[in-house]
């Protein structure tokens, strides 16, 4: 089957927060996975700030179990520990940081195989901390970036290819994106908390991912 992104030797999916690689490239993570292309993915926020007033979830749990959550949810699909690298900068603070993530990206890149595909959101995503990885994006020789749309949840990329999902695929994903549990209406104990809706979770799960040119 085509990819919309080549035939790459491997992949880094750069994620501003654990839960953006499954909504972003969950299906084109496990169809590499299983072509035997190297996967890697950054994990650049802590994810500390989705729940600020929670008692039962302080940041340091609620960073140990986001992490918990994203090795579980890529660890079925081929994506071992020592290809998820948590970079922990600060939640909600990723534009002071513009330094310090283009230096991990960049090891992480050192790291892999070549030609490599790289993944990003976009520069027109909703969310702060997705644009100032965007920004962080650096061309350079054997390495193809493509930028992946999150929020809104459901939108299209400009110029963008899609992925289509099989039914069973769309269903995987959807499952994956519910195990990030404390996203997903596990703490219950901070009402100015994050959610996804059920609304949220099936456009995140649509019939396709979409992959635009960086």
């Amino acid at each position: 089957m085509t990819l919309p992104i080549g035939r790459p030797a491997a992949l880094l999916v750069v994620a501003p927060h654990p839960d953006d690689e499954a909504i972003g490239a969950y299906t084109l993570m496990t169809r590499l996975r299983r072509r035997g292309v190297r996967v890697a993915v950054l994990i650049v926020s802590d994810g500390a700030a989705s729940h600020p007033n929670s008692k039962r979830w302080p940041p340091t749990r609620l960073i140990r179990e986001r992490q918990r959550e994203a090795r579980c949810v890529l660890r079925p699909i081929g994506v071992t520990r020592d290809s998820i690298r948590f970079l922990a900068l600060p939640d909600g603070g990723l534009a002071g940081h513009d330094r310090a993530i283009r230096h991990a990206i960049a090891r992480s890149l050192a790291a892999l195989p070549h030609p490599v595909v790289a993944l990003s959101p976009a520069m027109t995503d909703d969310h702060p901390d997705h644009r100032a990885v965007a920004r962080a994006v650096r061309r350079q020789a054997g390495v193809r970036w493509r930028h992946y749309p999150v929020w809104p949840a459901g939108q299209r990329l400009r110029g963008g290819r899609p992925l289509h999902l099989s039914a069973q695929e769309r269903l995987a994903k959807r499952h994956a994106i519910r195990r990030y549990r404390t996203q997903a209406g596990r703490i219950t104990d901070d009402p100015t908390g994050f959610a996804m809706t059920r609304q949220q979770i099936a456009a995140f799960s649509r019939p396709q991912e979409w992959f635009a040119p960086a």
